[in-house]
Protein backbone atom coordinates (compact mmCIF):
# COMPACT_ATOMS: atom_id res chain seq x y z
CA UNK A 1 0.00 0.00 0.00
CA UNK A 2 1.14 3.49 -0.85
CA UNK A 3 2.46 4.96 2.42
CA UNK A 4 1.32 8.50 1.08
CA UNK A 5 -2.03 7.64 0.56
CA UNK A 6 -2.31 5.64 3.78
CA UNK A 7 -2.09 8.71 6.01
CA UNK A 8 -4.91 9.86 4.14
CA UNK A 9 -7.08 6.97 4.80
CA UNK A 10 -9.58 7.76 7.44
CA UNK A 11 -12.97 6.39 6.58
CA UNK A 12 -14.59 3.42 5.60
CA UNK A 13 -15.14 4.92 2.04
CA UNK A 14 -11.45 5.54 2.32
CA UNK A 15 -11.18 1.35 2.15
CA UNK A 16 -13.87 1.53 -0.07
CA UNK A 17 -12.08 3.53 -2.68
CA UNK A 18 -9.08 1.15 -2.17
CA UNK A 19 -11.06 -1.82 -3.58
CA UNK A 20 -12.54 -0.55 -6.47
CA UNK A 21 -10.30 -1.69 -9.17
CA UNK A 22 -9.44 -4.90 -6.76
CA UNK A 23 -10.34 -8.13 -8.91
CA UNK A 24 -9.63 -10.61 -6.14
CA UNK A 25 -12.53 -12.28 -4.97
CA UNK A 26 -14.51 -10.09 -2.23
CA UNK A 27 -17.40 -11.51 -1.27
CA UNK A 28 -19.01 -15.34 -1.29
CA UNK A 29 -22.39 -16.52 -0.85
CA UNK A 30 -24.41 -19.46 -1.80
CA UNK A 31 -22.41 -19.96 -4.90
CA UNK A 32 -21.94 -16.95 -6.06
CA UNK A 33 -18.41 -14.80 -6.20
CA UNK A 34 -18.29 -10.67 -5.93
CA UNK A 35 -14.77 -9.09 -6.98
CA UNK A 36 -13.61 -6.50 -4.63
CA UNK A 37 -14.39 -4.55 -7.10
CA UNK A 38 -18.03 -5.46 -8.23
CA UNK A 39 -19.22 -5.01 -4.32
CA UNK A 40 -17.59 -1.08 -3.96
CA UNK A 41 -19.75 -0.85 -7.26
CA UNK A 42 -22.94 -2.54 -5.49
CA UNK A 43 -21.79 0.10 -2.92
CA UNK A 44 -22.17 3.19 -4.81
CA UNK A 45 -25.27 2.06 -6.64
CA UNK A 46 -26.69 1.49 -2.99
CA UNK A 47 -25.33 5.26 -1.78
CA UNK A 48 -27.46 6.57 -4.42
CA UNK A 49 -30.46 5.22 -3.93
CA UNK A 50 -30.20 6.05 -0.17
CA UNK A 51 -29.66 9.42 -1.41
CA UNK A 52 -32.76 9.59 -3.73
CA UNK A 53 -35.14 8.60 -0.31
CA UNK A 54 -33.59 10.85 1.53
CA UNK A 55 -35.39 14.18 2.72
CA UNK A 56 -33.06 16.70 3.62
CA UNK A 57 -33.81 17.78 7.37
CA UNK A 58 -34.24 14.06 8.57
CA UNK A 59 -32.25 11.99 10.16
CA UNK A 60 -30.66 9.99 7.78
CA UNK A 61 -30.76 6.67 8.58
CA UNK A 62 -31.71 3.19 6.61
CA UNK A 63 -32.73 0.40 8.54
CA UNK A 64 -31.97 -3.14 7.50
CA UNK A 65 -33.69 -6.03 9.22
CA UNK A 66 -32.48 -8.37 6.53
CA UNK A 67 -30.75 -12.10 7.43
CA UNK A 68 -27.32 -12.13 6.31
CA UNK A 69 -27.26 -10.99 2.79
CA UNK A 70 -24.83 -9.75 0.41
CA UNK A 71 -27.46 -6.66 0.52
CA UNK A 72 -26.48 -6.04 3.89
CA UNK A 73 -22.72 -5.27 2.97
CA UNK A 74 -23.68 -3.09 0.08
CA UNK A 75 -26.13 -1.04 2.76
CA UNK A 76 -22.70 -0.37 5.29
CA UNK A 77 -20.88 0.10 1.86
CA UNK A 78 -23.84 2.44 0.72
CA UNK A 79 -23.96 4.59 3.72
CA UNK A 80 -20.08 4.90 3.97
CA UNK A 81 -20.65 6.63 0.68
CA UNK A 82 -23.96 8.85 0.93
CA UNK A 83 -22.79 9.60 4.92
CA UNK A 84 -25.84 7.74 6.08
CA UNK A 85 -26.41 5.50 8.93
CA UNK A 86 -27.33 1.64 9.23
CA UNK A 87 -29.31 0.68 11.59
CA UNK A 88 -29.02 -2.83 12.31
CA UNK A 89 -32.43 -4.42 12.74
CA UNK A 90 -32.45 -7.06 15.39
CA UNK A 91 -34.04 -9.99 14.19
CA UNK A 92 -34.81 -11.45 17.65
CA UNK A 93 -37.35 -8.84 18.04
CA UNK A 94 -41.13 -9.03 17.23
CA UNK A 95 -43.85 -6.44 17.07
CA UNK A 96 -44.26 -3.85 19.09
CA UNK A 97 -40.70 -4.39 20.27
CA UNK A 98 -39.65 -4.19 17.00
CA UNK A 99 -41.49 -1.65 15.96
CA UNK A 100 -40.13 0.77 18.90
CA UNK A 101 -36.75 0.06 17.56
CA UNK A 102 -37.09 1.46 14.42
CA UNK A 103 -39.44 4.77 15.46
CA UNK A 104 -36.31 5.13 18.63
CA UNK A 105 -33.97 5.36 15.93
CA UNK A 106 -35.66 7.41 13.20
CA UNK A 107 -35.33 5.01 10.26
CA UNK A 108 -36.34 6.56 7.65
CA UNK A 109 -35.57 4.09 5.02
CA UNK A 110 -36.53 0.73 5.85
CA UNK A 111 -34.56 -2.82 3.95
CA UNK A 112 -36.24 -5.80 4.24
CA UNK A 113 -37.94 -8.92 2.30
CA UNK A 114 -41.64 -9.39 2.33
CA UNK A 115 -40.93 -12.70 4.41
CA UNK A 116 -39.30 -10.97 7.47
CA UNK A 117 -42.27 -7.96 7.41
CA UNK A 118 -44.05 -10.88 8.93
CA UNK A 119 -41.54 -9.90 11.93
CA UNK A 120 -44.47 -7.18 13.19
CA UNK A 121 -46.98 -9.20 13.52
CA UNK A 122 -49.20 -6.47 12.04
CA UNK A 123 -48.21 -3.79 13.82
CA UNK A 124 -47.20 -1.00 11.51
CA UNK A 125 -42.78 -0.30 10.94
CA UNK A 126 -43.53 3.59 11.28
CA UNK A 127 -41.47 3.80 8.08
CA UNK A 128 -44.23 4.55 4.87
CA UNK A 129 -44.70 2.40 2.14
CA UNK A 130 -42.56 4.57 -0.23
CA UNK A 131 -39.46 4.47 2.14
CA UNK A 132 -39.27 0.72 2.01
CA UNK A 133 -37.72 -1.35 -0.39
CA UNK A 134 -37.96 -5.30 -0.72
CA UNK A 135 -34.53 -6.43 -1.70
CA UNK A 136 -35.92 -9.82 -3.38
CA UNK A 137 -38.71 -7.96 -5.83
CA UNK A 138 -38.10 -7.12 -9.12
CA UNK A 139 -39.42 -3.67 -8.43
CA UNK A 140 -36.35 -3.38 -6.36
CA UNK A 141 -33.95 -4.94 -9.16
CA UNK A 142 -35.13 -2.83 -11.57
CA UNK A 143 -34.65 0.39 -9.36
CA UNK A 144 -30.81 -0.10 -8.75
CA UNK A 145 -30.49 -0.89 -12.44
CA UNK A 146 -31.65 2.99 -13.10
CA UNK A 147 -29.14 4.14 -10.75
CA UNK A 148 -26.14 1.89 -12.07
CA UNK A 149 -24.69 4.42 -14.74
CA UNK A 150 -24.30 7.88 -12.03
CA UNK A 151 -20.61 8.30 -11.09
CA UNK A 152 -19.22 7.40 -7.41
CA UNK A 153 -21.37 9.08 -4.54
CA UNK A 154 -19.91 12.60 -3.58
CA UNK A 155 -20.96 13.40 -0.21
CA UNK A 156 -19.73 15.54 2.22
CA UNK A 157 -20.74 13.52 5.55
CA UNK A 158 -19.08 10.66 3.83
CA UNK A 159 -15.60 12.08 4.23
CA UNK A 160 -16.03 12.79 7.70
CA UNK A 161 -14.91 10.11 10.06
CA UNK A 162 -16.99 11.15 12.70
CA UNK A 163 -20.42 10.77 10.62
CA UNK A 164 -21.97 7.73 12.50
CA UNK A 165 -21.96 4.53 10.06
CA UNK A 166 -23.49 2.14 12.11
CA UNK A 167 -26.58 2.28 15.40
CA UNK A 168 -26.30 -1.43 16.59
CA UNK A 169 -28.77 -2.67 19.41
CA UNK A 170 -27.77 -3.06 22.81
CA UNK A 171 -30.05 -3.10 26.04
CA UNK A 172 -29.55 -1.81 29.14
CA UNK A 173 -31.40 -1.58 32.77
CA UNK A 174 -34.81 0.37 31.97
CA UNK A 175 -35.87 -2.04 29.19
CA UNK A 176 -35.27 1.11 27.16
CA UNK A 177 -33.35 -0.10 23.25
CA UNK A 178 -30.39 1.63 23.10
CA UNK A 179 -28.57 1.94 20.44
CA UNK A 180 -24.94 1.79 20.45
CA UNK A 181 -23.22 4.48 17.81
CA UNK A 182 -19.96 3.87 15.77
CA UNK A 183 -18.59 6.22 13.58
CA UNK A 184 -17.38 5.42 10.05
CA UNK A 185 -13.66 6.62 11.48
CA UNK A 186 -13.97 3.84 14.18
CA UNK A 187 -14.75 0.80 11.50
CA UNK A 188 -11.86 2.03 9.92
CA UNK A 189 -9.61 2.09 12.38
CA UNK A 190 -10.95 -1.26 13.56
CA UNK A 191 -9.91 -2.52 9.89
CA UNK A 192 -6.13 -1.23 10.08
CA UNK A 193 -5.61 -2.93 13.19
CA UNK A 194 -5.67 -6.29 11.49
CA UNK A 195 -7.37 -8.35 13.46
CA UNK A 196 -5.88 -12.03 13.85
CA UNK A 197 -2.91 -10.88 11.98
CA UNK A 198 -4.96 -11.96 8.91
CA UNK A 199 -4.23 -11.13 5.64
CA UNK A 200 -5.04 -11.11 1.67
CA UNK A 201 -4.61 -14.42 1.14
CA UNK A 202 -7.09 -15.61 3.99
CA UNK A 203 -11.47 -16.15 3.41
CA UNK A 204 -13.16 -15.26 6.54
CA UNK A 205 -16.12 -16.57 7.08
CA UNK A 206 -19.22 -15.86 8.73
CA UNK A 207 -22.19 -17.25 10.00
CA UNK A 208 -22.41 -14.58 13.21
CA UNK A 209 -25.65 -12.27 12.56
CA UNK A 210 -24.34 -8.86 11.11
CA UNK A 211 -26.83 -6.54 13.46
CA UNK A 212 -24.21 -7.97 16.04
CA UNK A 213 -21.35 -6.20 15.83
CA UNK A 214 -19.23 -9.25 15.85
CA UNK A 215 -19.99 -10.07 12.38
CA UNK A 216 -18.77 -6.52 11.48
CA UNK A 217 -15.73 -6.16 13.61
CA UNK A 218 -13.89 -9.08 13.93
CA UNK A 219 -14.43 -10.38 10.51
CA UNK A 220 -15.84 -8.08 7.50
CA UNK A 221 -13.63 -5.23 8.72
CA UNK A 222 -10.33 -7.31 8.30
CA UNK A 223 -10.58 -8.13 4.39
CA UNK A 224 -11.94 -4.62 4.15
CA UNK A 225 -8.55 -3.44 4.86
CA UNK A 226 -6.44 -6.53 3.67
CA UNK A 227 -8.39 -7.29 0.33
CA UNK A 228 -8.86 -10.72 1.90
CA UNK A 229 -12.18 -12.88 0.77
CA UNK A 230 -15.21 -13.01 3.06
CA UNK A 231 -17.50 -15.02 3.07
CA UNK A 232 -21.22 -15.30 4.13
CA UNK A 233 -23.43 -17.58 5.30
CA UNK A 234 -27.21 -16.43 5.86
CA UNK A 235 -27.21 -17.72 9.00
CA UNK A 236 -25.24 -20.09 11.92
CA UNK A 237 -26.23 -23.42 11.19
CA UNK A 238 -24.25 -26.25 13.18
CA UNK A 239 -25.22 -28.97 10.46
CA UNK A 240 -23.88 -26.35 7.78
CA UNK A 241 -20.46 -25.09 9.49
CA UNK A 242 -18.30 -27.99 8.39
CA UNK A 243 -19.49 -28.10 4.94
CA UNK A 244 -19.23 -24.71 4.57
CA UNK A 245 -15.93 -24.39 5.75
CA UNK A 246 -15.02 -27.11 3.02
CA UNK A 247 -16.92 -25.21 0.42
CA UNK A 248 -15.28 -21.46 0.78
CA UNK A 249 -12.06 -22.88 1.79
CA UNK A 250 -12.10 -20.92 5.17
CA UNK A 251 -9.27 -19.98 6.95
CA UNK A 252 -10.53 -17.94 9.61
CA UNK A 253 -14.28 -17.90 11.21
CA UNK A 254 -16.05 -15.49 14.21
CA UNK A 255 -17.97 -17.18 16.51
CA UNK A 256 -20.06 -15.52 19.76
CA UNK A 257 -21.59 -17.64 22.96
CA UNK A 258 -22.35 -21.15 22.58
CA UNK A 259 -22.01 -21.29 18.63
CA UNK A 260 -19.08 -23.61 19.27
CA UNK A 261 -20.80 -26.05 21.68
CA UNK A 262 -23.48 -26.39 18.82
CA UNK A 263 -20.92 -27.32 15.95
CA UNK A 264 -19.00 -29.84 18.77
CA UNK A 265 -22.85 -31.40 19.20
CA UNK A 266 -22.48 -32.26 15.93
CA UNK A 267 -21.58 -35.94 14.89
CA UNK A 268 -17.82 -36.09 14.82
CA UNK A 269 -16.01 -36.20 11.55
CA UNK A 270 -12.72 -37.32 9.91
CA UNK A 271 -12.80 -34.40 7.62
CA UNK A 272 -12.47 -31.90 10.39
CA UNK A 273 -8.78 -32.13 10.93
CA UNK A 274 -8.73 -31.63 6.67
CA UNK A 275 -9.94 -28.08 6.79
CA UNK A 276 -8.38 -25.17 5.61
CA UNK A 277 -8.70 -23.55 8.84
CA UNK A 278 -5.80 -21.00 10.49
CA UNK A 279 -7.33 -19.54 13.31
CA UNK A 280 -10.52 -18.46 15.12
CA UNK A 281 -12.00 -15.52 17.20
CA UNK A 282 -14.96 -15.47 19.82
CA UNK A 283 -15.90 -14.78 23.15
CA UNK A 284 -17.73 -16.77 25.72
CA UNK A 285 -17.11 -20.23 24.75
CA UNK A 286 -16.59 -22.35 27.72
CA UNK A 287 -13.03 -23.98 28.73
CA UNK A 288 -14.03 -27.76 27.48
CA UNK A 289 -15.21 -26.40 23.92
CA UNK A 290 -11.83 -24.77 23.66
CA UNK A 291 -10.39 -27.64 24.41
CA UNK A 292 -12.66 -29.99 22.43
CA UNK A 293 -12.28 -27.68 19.71
CA UNK A 294 -8.76 -27.79 19.05
CA UNK A 295 -8.89 -31.33 19.36
CA UNK A 296 -11.15 -32.18 16.40
CA UNK A 297 -10.38 -29.20 14.26
CA UNK A 298 -6.53 -29.14 15.09
CA UNK A 299 -7.02 -24.86 15.93
CA UNK A 300 -7.03 -23.20 19.55
CA UNK A 301 -9.74 -20.43 19.47
CA UNK A 302 -8.60 -17.24 20.82
CA UNK A 303 -11.36 -15.69 22.86
CA UNK A 304 -11.17 -12.05 24.60
CA UNK A 305 -13.52 -9.63 26.21
CA UNK A 306 -15.01 -6.49 23.96
CA UNK A 307 -17.39 -4.07 25.06
CA UNK A 308 -19.98 -3.55 22.13
CA UNK A 309 -19.57 -0.09 22.95
CA UNK A 310 -15.81 -0.24 22.23
CA UNK A 311 -14.81 1.09 25.60
CA UNK A 312 -12.68 -1.85 26.51
CA UNK A 313 -11.05 -4.44 25.23
CA UNK A 314 -9.64 -7.64 26.94
CA UNK A 315 -7.42 -10.41 25.84
CA UNK A 316 -6.81 -14.23 26.11
CA UNK A 317 -2.70 -14.79 26.11
CA UNK A 318 -1.04 -18.48 25.92
CA UNK A 319 -0.39 -17.90 29.86
CA UNK A 320 -3.92 -17.36 30.77
CA UNK A 321 -5.73 -18.93 33.53
CA UNK A 322 -8.37 -21.24 32.70
CA UNK A 323 -12.19 -19.57 32.65
CA UNK A 324 -10.07 -15.90 32.85
CA UNK A 325 -10.92 -13.15 30.33
CA UNK A 326 -6.99 -12.56 29.87
CA UNK A 327 -5.62 -9.02 30.45
CA UNK A 328 -5.57 -5.51 28.91
CA UNK A 329 -3.44 -4.53 25.86
CA UNK A 330 -0.87 -1.49 26.45
CA UNK A 331 -2.43 1.92 27.02
CA UNK A 332 -5.74 0.47 27.93
CA UNK A 333 -6.51 0.86 32.03
CA UNK A 334 -8.51 -1.83 33.10
CA UNK A 335 -9.54 -2.53 36.54
CA UNK A 336 -12.39 -3.79 38.82
CA UNK A 337 -14.18 -0.89 40.95
CA UNK A 338 -16.83 -0.18 43.46
CA UNK A 339 -19.21 2.09 40.84
CA UNK A 340 -20.23 4.18 44.24
CA UNK A 341 -17.01 4.83 45.16
CA UNK A 342 -14.76 4.20 42.63
CA UNK A 343 -12.16 2.41 43.98
CA UNK A 344 -10.77 -0.88 42.80
CA UNK A 345 -11.72 -3.65 44.21
CA UNK A 346 -9.20 -6.16 46.31
CA UNK A 347 -7.90 -9.28 44.24
CA UNK A 348 -9.82 -12.52 44.47
CA UNK A 349 -8.94 -14.93 47.01
CA UNK A 350 -9.82 -18.69 46.46
CA UNK A 351 -10.00 -21.97 47.99
CA UNK A 352 -8.42 -24.82 46.96
CA UNK A 353 -11.50 -25.99 44.64
CA UNK A 354 -11.31 -22.67 43.12
CA UNK A 355 -14.34 -20.79 45.10
CA UNK A 356 -13.88 -17.39 45.83
CA UNK A 357 -13.85 -16.56 49.53
CA UNK A 358 -13.92 -12.95 49.39
CA UNK A 359 -16.56 -12.27 46.71
CA UNK A 360 -18.34 -9.62 48.40
CA UNK A 361 -15.26 -7.36 47.97
CA UNK A 362 -13.63 -8.90 44.80
CA UNK A 363 -16.24 -8.47 42.63
CA UNK A 364 -17.13 -5.26 40.91
CA UNK A 365 -18.02 -3.72 37.64
CA UNK A 366 -14.75 -4.01 35.01
CA UNK A 367 -13.73 -0.27 34.13
CA UNK A 368 -11.41 1.17 32.04
CA UNK A 369 -10.26 4.26 33.51
CA UNK A 370 -9.42 6.15 31.07
CA UNK A 371 -11.82 5.03 28.51
CA UNK A 372 -14.78 7.10 28.31
CA UNK A 373 -13.14 8.88 25.33
CA UNK A 374 -12.96 5.71 23.43
CA UNK A 375 -16.77 5.02 23.76
CA UNK A 376 -19.09 7.11 21.16
CA UNK A 377 -22.67 7.23 23.02
CA UNK A 378 -25.80 5.78 22.39
CA UNK A 379 -28.27 7.41 20.19
CA UNK A 380 -30.41 9.86 21.84
CA UNK A 381 -29.97 8.47 25.37
CA UNK A 382 -27.80 10.72 27.59
CA UNK A 383 -28.89 9.02 31.06
CA UNK A 384 -27.92 5.45 29.50
CA UNK A 385 -24.18 7.55 28.41
CA UNK A 386 -24.32 9.19 31.98
CA UNK A 387 -24.47 4.95 33.01
CA UNK A 388 -21.51 4.72 31.17
CA UNK A 389 -19.08 7.48 31.94
CA UNK A 390 -17.67 8.55 34.80
CA UNK A 391 -14.96 11.23 34.55
CA UNK A 392 -12.49 9.66 32.08
CA UNK A 393 -13.88 6.43 33.22
CA UNK A 394 -16.29 3.74 31.23
CA UNK A 395 -18.11 1.38 33.44
CA UNK A 396 -18.81 -1.68 30.87
CA UNK A 397 -21.92 -2.61 32.89
CA UNK A 398 -20.61 -6.08 33.63
CA UNK A 399 -18.92 -7.85 37.15
CA UNK A 400 -15.29 -9.18 37.51
CA UNK A 401 -12.95 -9.99 39.44
CA UNK A 402 -9.43 -9.86 39.04
CA UNK A 403 -6.57 -12.56 40.63
CA UNK A 404 -3.73 -11.51 42.50
CA UNK A 405 -1.80 -12.02 38.98
CA UNK A 406 -3.93 -8.94 37.08
CA UNK A 407 -5.90 -11.62 35.14
CA UNK A 408 -9.63 -10.51 35.04
CA UNK A 409 -12.61 -12.87 35.14
CA UNK A 410 -16.68 -12.32 34.32
CA UNK A 411 -18.86 -12.56 37.35
CA UNK A 412 -21.83 -11.85 35.81
CA UNK A 413 -24.42 -8.35 34.72
CA UNK A 414 -24.97 -5.49 36.56
CA UNK A 415 -28.74 -4.96 37.15
CA UNK A 416 -31.12 -6.69 34.75
CA UNK A 417 -29.23 -7.16 31.55
CA UNK A 418 -29.06 -10.38 30.43
CA UNK A 419 -26.58 -12.21 27.94
CA UNK A 420 -28.23 -15.63 26.22
CA UNK A 421 -26.47 -16.93 23.38
CA UNK A 422 -24.60 -14.06 22.99
CA UNK A 423 -28.09 -11.92 22.33
CA UNK A 424 -28.20 -9.16 24.98
CA UNK A 425 -31.36 -8.03 26.74
CA UNK A 426 -33.17 -6.48 29.19
CA UNK A 427 -35.48 -7.80 32.17
CA UNK A 428 -38.35 -5.84 31.47
CA UNK A 429 -39.94 -6.36 28.25
CA UNK A 430 -39.83 -10.25 28.91
CA UNK A 431 -41.41 -9.33 32.27
CA UNK A 432 -44.12 -7.58 30.53
CA UNK A 433 -44.76 -10.57 28.20
CA UNK A 434 -44.94 -12.68 31.19
CA UNK A 435 -47.18 -10.68 33.73
CA UNK A 436 -49.73 -11.00 31.08
CA UNK A 437 -50.27 -14.66 32.26
CA UNK A 438 -53.61 -15.26 33.94
CA UNK A 439 -53.06 -15.96 37.78
CA UNK A 440 -49.29 -13.86 37.52
CA UNK A 441 -49.43 -11.00 40.21
CA UNK A 442 -45.95 -10.21 39.54
CA UNK A 443 -43.30 -11.08 37.67
CA UNK A 444 -39.52 -11.38 38.09
CA UNK A 445 -36.96 -11.88 35.57
CA UNK A 446 -33.14 -12.71 35.99
CA UNK A 447 -29.86 -13.90 34.44
CA UNK A 448 -28.40 -16.74 36.20
CA UNK A 449 -25.53 -18.86 34.94
CA UNK A 450 -25.18 -20.83 31.97
CA UNK A 451 -23.36 -24.46 32.38
CA UNK A 452 -21.43 -23.46 29.12
CA UNK A 453 -21.05 -19.65 29.05
CA UNK A 454 -23.31 -16.32 29.25
CA UNK A 455 -26.31 -16.24 30.26
CA UNK A 456 -30.12 -18.30 31.11
CA UNK A 457 -33.54 -16.58 31.76
CA UNK A 458 -34.65 -16.98 35.21
CA UNK A 459 -38.16 -15.95 36.31
CA UNK A 460 -39.75 -15.76 39.25
CA UNK A 461 -43.61 -16.06 39.23
CA UNK A 462 -45.52 -14.65 41.98
CA UNK A 463 -49.55 -16.22 42.26
CA UNK A 464 -51.66 -16.17 44.90
CA UNK A 465 -52.43 -20.31 44.65
CA UNK A 466 -48.61 -21.86 43.06
CA UNK A 467 -50.33 -24.98 43.26
CA UNK A 468 -52.62 -24.24 40.69
CA UNK A 469 -49.78 -23.32 38.37
CA UNK A 470 -50.10 -25.66 34.81
CA UNK A 471 -46.32 -25.97 33.53
CA UNK A 472 -47.90 -27.11 30.02
CA UNK A 473 -50.60 -24.92 29.80
CA UNK A 474 -48.04 -21.48 30.52
CA UNK A 475 -45.58 -22.93 27.89
CA UNK A 476 -48.94 -23.13 25.03
CA UNK A 477 -48.90 -19.48 25.98
CA UNK A 478 -45.30 -18.54 25.75
CA UNK A 479 -45.67 -20.06 22.37
CA UNK A 480 -48.68 -17.97 21.31
CA UNK A 481 -47.37 -14.34 22.65
CA UNK A 482 -46.45 -12.57 19.19
CA UNK A 483 -44.00 -10.10 20.72
CA UNK A 484 -41.62 -12.57 22.76
CA UNK A 485 -38.33 -12.68 21.53
CA UNK A 486 -36.39 -15.69 20.24
CA UNK A 487 -34.11 -15.59 23.23
CA UNK A 488 -36.47 -14.91 26.03
CA UNK A 489 -38.92 -18.14 26.95
CA UNK A 490 -37.13 -18.69 30.81
CA UNK A 491 -34.93 -21.48 31.12
CA UNK A 492 -35.75 -21.62 34.52
CA UNK A 493 -39.36 -20.48 36.10
CA UNK A 494 -39.69 -20.53 40.00
CA UNK A 495 -43.36 -20.31 41.00
CA UNK A 496 -44.15 -18.43 44.73
CA UNK A 497 -46.73 -17.23 46.84
CA UNK A 498 -44.61 -14.36 47.74
CA UNK A 499 -41.60 -12.49 45.96
CA UNK A 500 -38.91 -11.76 48.52
CA UNK A 501 -38.20 -7.88 48.46
CA UNK A 502 -36.06 -5.50 50.30
CA UNK A 503 -36.72 -2.89 53.02
CA UNK A 504 -38.12 -0.45 50.14
CA UNK A 505 -40.15 -3.14 48.85
CA UNK A 506 -38.41 -3.88 45.79
CA UNK A 507 -37.73 -6.66 44.40
CA UNK A 508 -34.92 -8.34 45.43
CA UNK A 509 -33.44 -9.72 42.31
CA UNK A 510 -29.71 -9.70 44.19
CA UNK A 511 -31.31 -12.37 46.18
CA UNK A 512 -33.03 -14.14 43.71
CA UNK A 513 -29.95 -14.42 41.35
CA UNK A 514 -28.15 -15.51 44.39
CA UNK A 515 -30.35 -18.60 45.12
CA UNK A 516 -30.89 -19.17 41.44
CA UNK A 517 -33.10 -22.77 41.18
CA UNK A 518 -32.33 -23.46 44.61
CA UNK A 519 -35.29 -21.06 45.56
CA UNK A 520 -37.27 -23.66 46.53
CA UNK A 521 -38.78 -26.87 45.67
CA UNK A 522 -41.49 -25.47 43.37
CA UNK A 523 -38.65 -25.06 40.56
CA UNK A 524 -39.28 -25.95 36.61
CA UNK A 525 -36.90 -26.25 34.16
CA UNK A 526 -36.50 -26.85 30.12
CA UNK A 527 -34.12 -29.24 29.66
CA UNK A 528 -34.25 -28.87 25.38
CA UNK A 529 -34.21 -25.74 22.71
CA UNK A 530 -38.16 -26.35 22.74
CA UNK A 531 -40.74 -24.68 24.79
CA UNK A 532 -41.76 -27.16 27.49
CA UNK A 533 -41.19 -27.24 31.22
CA UNK A 534 -40.05 -30.13 34.26
CA UNK A 535 -39.43 -30.34 37.53
CA UNK A 536 -35.92 -29.85 38.23
CA UNK A 537 -35.82 -32.86 40.19
CA UNK A 538 -33.10 -34.70 41.94
CA UNK A 539 -31.56 -36.18 39.06
CA UNK A 540 -31.89 -33.14 36.94
CA UNK A 541 -30.20 -31.12 39.47
CA UNK A 542 -27.15 -33.14 39.99
CA UNK A 543 -27.22 -33.51 35.94
CA UNK A 544 -27.22 -29.89 35.92
CA UNK A 545 -23.84 -29.05 38.21
CA UNK A 546 -22.05 -31.90 36.32
CA UNK A 547 -23.03 -29.51 33.13
CA UNK A 548 -21.04 -27.12 35.41
CA UNK A 549 -18.28 -29.10 36.50
CA UNK A 550 -17.27 -30.48 32.83
CA UNK A 551 -17.52 -26.95 31.56
CA UNK A 552 -15.14 -25.32 34.46
CA UNK A 553 -17.77 -23.18 35.87
CA UNK A 554 -18.28 -25.03 39.19
CA UNK A 555 -17.67 -21.76 41.14
CA UNK A 556 -20.83 -20.19 39.22
CA UNK A 557 -23.32 -22.89 40.98
CA UNK A 558 -25.54 -21.31 43.64
CA UNK A 559 -24.69 -21.84 47.18
CA UNK A 560 -26.86 -24.84 48.44
CA UNK A 561 -28.63 -23.56 52.08
CA UNK A 562 -25.92 -25.33 54.22
CA UNK A 563 -23.41 -23.35 52.54
CA UNK A 564 -24.63 -19.63 52.41
CA UNK A 565 -23.23 -17.59 54.70
CA UNK A 566 -25.48 -15.91 57.01
CA UNK A 567 -25.75 -12.51 56.28
CA UNK A 568 -28.64 -9.77 56.83
CA UNK A 569 -30.12 -8.33 53.63
CA UNK A 570 -30.54 -5.00 54.01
Amino acid sequence: MNTVLETKLQTTRDLLDLRAEDHHPGLLFEGRIWTWAEVVAECKVRAHLMLSLHEEGKPFHVGVMLENDPEYIFAIGGAAYAGATVVGINLTRRGEELARDIAYTDVEILLTTRELEGYFNSVDSGVPAAQTRYIETAEYARELDSLRHLPRPDAEAAGDPNTTLLLLFTSGSTGDPKAVICTTGRLYRTAEFQHMGLGRQDVSYNSMPLFHGNGIFACWANPLYTGGTFALARKFSASGFLPDLMRYKATYFNYVGRSLSYVLAQPEKAVEADTYLRSCFGTEASEFDLAEFHRRFGVWPTESYGASEGGLTLKRTDDSPAGALGTAPAGMDAAVVNPDTMEQCPPAVFSENGRILNADEAIGELVNLTGAALFEGYYKNPEAVAERVRGTAFLTGDLAYRDEAGYFYFAGRTSDRLRVDSENFSAAPVERVLSRYPGVTLAAVYPVPDARTGDQVMATLQFEDPDSFDPQDFAAFLESQPDLGTKWAPRFLAVVSDVPVTATQKINKPSLRREAWLLNENVFHRPGREIAFEVLDDNALAHLEALFEQNGRAHLLPLKPAETPIKETV
